[in-house]
């Protein structure tokens, strides 16, 4: 039986740097707690392997899906203009068709904010920004009448995002109309001003009176300069342009580097200017530098394995999960899709999965940082390394190329090449030696690759020892492939071997990450072993003698179940064996206990153990006669008391007939008739305290209206005797 128990190995997530998440499915399989040390302790060795090595992906559908579902507003629109602009220019980089038809309203903001006198600059920034993807009909007059604000801004700016908004406001102008004139008089002053506020180390400062400098301030700088050299009415001078491509080059020589060839901007600087981090810090940058190149005379010759490795690092995040970060990631790499620096080309894998089984092909894919065709060139593999060994095979081969498919390819894999992982070692060697200056390959490029294939699996057998001399009493063959049933039966002074062996379709020994035995006793208590290996043969024995504490002096049944799984195993197994029955001495006084079993917690929402009850059998009932002479006994008072009233000849002619006194004898009998319907409802339904407490009212009521019934009968009385 092979269940889908291969789930378990581990599955690294490739393409996230290395100093940040790595994911690995749980080695761990739910059953075994124990293990979690030994585990872990794999998962770091395989880690270590693929430190130096990653999967960088260009932008794909996931991105757009997520683009999707960050940028839908909440209620119906953004909170702010900065907010929609990010929305817009990442669906519009993306080339999201489908997304809700905004622009009106959008655009009657715009104007509103561009109309306005008191809009602030950076509200009139992304305003302008957002009529450059909406193309919406602006008034010219509102135009021409922001740009001398716009400039008198420049002239009087005292912090760099002063600089930012006014100088690129002023270049979107620049790009709406040629009608209004946007230029700036004196422009070497305003670099001289922006360039005041930088630092030795290439970063800059928000302001002057700003001690820290920050990477992200940076890149807006490198922005704003952008622009002032395009807005600029006559040439800069040029040793000022030296001076900025000088902070180019110390910004860069700033870069943290991971591993895998990925570079990134730390941003050290925490303050209230926004978003900052890694992502946005490196992201600024790469749109500063991208747009200084664009507006630059002379080529900043940049290295570019650098700009191949920031581009790493923006793809190596992944699909961020915030709509800043989504926007910080797709802007960036808008920049390096196609810029004057260095247009980075990103070697990828389809999978990293390759079966021997199936003879899969290598397949290499070589796209731009948005997936775009690469120019002429040759995938050349150069090296393997293998896990767990710092020897390299020399290949040099070159893959061929699919051009219907767009796709660089190797027939079949190396001889030499069995099951396990490997670092797999390629160069990109450009046809036409002109894209050397335009492309950036990056060198050689390290990928991990994962060769897998069954396993066979032979001399499998399970055997119960004699404690003393060894000898076999009984032997079990076992079909690991199979399904097994055994039955054994030991006692205390005996032992239990497993053995089996593992082979590669080479015929190498493989170690896989997991070999396991486990015991269970019927009482659900488990216990765990590592099988062991030496060379192909993989073998563990178990001394009940020196175990009888671990299993707590349970005697009984235990069920055999095997484990055995890898990475590179096609056919990885957990395979139950069958049972042992164990024959324990009895626990000492002291022996320790076994732990109390987790309660499944599903088990409390299933069918619950049906509860039969017998009721108890009714008593036995007075004859029918008797029960009617009994209720004719208990009416006949009440005719006795009919009879009477007869004999008395009782009437109502002493009723009282004046207002007041008819009303106290009329409450006075409804208070008789409400006591003897309370004496009627005790007998149906009623408590006796519930009772007592209406009875005690109505008592109270009755008295009083008694007596006064009475008082006006008696004083009635005496009037008529007296006369």
């Amino acid at each position: 039986m092979t269940p889908k128990f291969l789930h378990m190995i581990h599955t690294p997530s490739f393409g996230l740097p290395v100093a940040q998440t790595r994911k690995f499915l749980p080695l761990t399989p739910p059953s075994l707690p124990g293990m979690a040390k030994v585990i872990g302790f794999l998962v770091l060795a395989l880690s270590a392997l693929i430190c130096e090595a990653a999967i960088f992906k260009p932008i794909s559908d996931s991105h757009r899906s997520a683009a999707l579902e960050l940028f839908t507003p909440a209620h119906g629109s953004f909170s702010s203009l900065e907010e929609t602009y990010e929305a817009l220019r990442t669906i519009e980089v993306l080339g999201i068709k489908k997304q809700p038809d905004q622009k009106d309203a959008t655009c009657v903001l715009v104007m509103e904010t561009l109309s306005s006198p008191s809009s602030a600059l950076k509200d009139l920034f992304q305003a302008l920004r957002i009529n450059g993807l909406l193309d919406c009909e602006l008034n010219k007059k509102a135009i021409a009448g922001i740009a001398p604000r716009l400039q008198d801004a420049v002239r009087s700016a005292s912090s760099l995002l002063d600089y930012y908004y006014s100088v690129g406001s002023l270049v979107l102008i620049k790009g709406l109309t040629s009608d209004v004139d946007v230029h700036l008089e004196s422009a070497d002053s305003v670099v001289r001003g922006i360039k005041a506020l930088s630092q030795s180390d290439g970063r800059w400062r928000y302001s002057s009176n700003d001690r820290e400098s920050s990477t992200y301030a940076a890149g807006i700088a490198l922005e704003s300069l952008a622009g002032v050299i395009s807005l600029a009415s006559s040439e800069i001078d040029q040793s000022l342009i030296g001076m900025v491509k000088n902070d180019i080059s110390k910004l860069l020589d700033g870069l943290e580097k991971y591993d895998d060839g990925a570079y990134y901007f730390d941003e050290k600087l925490v303050d209230a200017h926004g978003h900052q981090g890694p992502l946005s810090a490196s992201s600024a940058v790469v749109r500063g530098i991208t747009a200084f190149a664009a507006v630059s005379a002379e080529n900043l010759n940049l290295p570019g394995d650098k700009i191949l490795g920031l581009a790493r690092f923006l793809l190596g995040v992944g699909v961020p999960g915030n709509a800043k970060d989504l926007y910080y990631q797709i802007e960036a790499l808008a920049s390096l899709e196609n810029n004057r620096v260095s247009i980075p080309l990103i070697l990828s894998l389809p999978t990293s999965v390759l079966s021997l089984t199936r003879k899969d092909q290598l397949k290499v894919n070589v796209n731009t940082v948005f997936g775009a065709a690469a120019p002429s060139l040759t995938v050349k593999l150069k090296q393997i390394f293998s896990s767990g060994s710092k020897d390299a095979s020399v290949i040099d081969q070159d893959l061929k190329f699919d051009h219907k498919n767009a796709v660089h390819y190797l027939d079949a894999l190396p001889k030499d090449i069995d099951v396990g992982s490997y670092i797999f070692t390629f160069e990109i060697v450009l046809h036409d030696s002109e894209h050397t200056m335009i492309y950036a390959t990056g060198g050689r490029t390290k990928v991990p690759i994962y060769v897998t294939g069954v396993i066979k699996v032979d001399n499998a057998e399970i055997s119960v020892l004699d404690s003393d001399l060894g000898n076999v009493e009984t032997r079990k063959k076992l079909d690991l492939a199979g399904e097994n049933s055994i039955s054994l039966s030991a006692n205390h002074l005996q032992k239990l071997r497993l053995s089996f062996e593992l082979t590669s379709p080479l015929g190498h020994a493989l170690k896989p990450h997991q070999a396991f035995l486990k015991l269970t006793h019927e009482s659900k208590v488990e216990h765990i072993f590592v099988v062991g290996n030496s060379g192909k043969q993989f073998k563990t024995i178990l001394d009940f003698l020196g175990l009888v504490e671990k299993f707590f002096y349970l005697s009984g049944r235990y069920d055999i179940q095997l484990t055995v799984g890898d990475a590179v195993m096609e056919n990885s197994f957990l395979q139950p064996l069958g049972s042992v029955e164990l024959d324990l001495p009895e626990p000492p006084e002291k022996a320790a206990r076994p732990p109390p079993q987790a309660v499944d917690t599903s088990s409390r929402f299933g069918p619950k153990e049906e509860i039969v009850h017998i009721f108890r059998a009714p008593e036995k009932r007075p004859p029918t006669n008797l029960s009617y002479a009994f209720l004719a006994l208990v009416l006949l008072p009440f005719f006795g008391f009919l009879f009477g009233l007869l004999r008395l000849r009782a009437n109502l002619k002493n009723f009282p007939t004046a207002s007041a006194p008819a009303t106290s004898a009329i409450l006075f009998h409804l208070a008789i008739a409400a006591v003897l319907s309370l004496y009627l409802l005790f007998w149906l339904k009623l408590n006796l305290f519930t009772t007592l407490k209406a009875l005690g009212f109505f008592g109270i009521f009755l008295l009083f209206v008694g007596h006064r019934t009475l008082s006006y009968l008696a004083s009635t009385s005496a009037k008529l005797k007296s006369a």
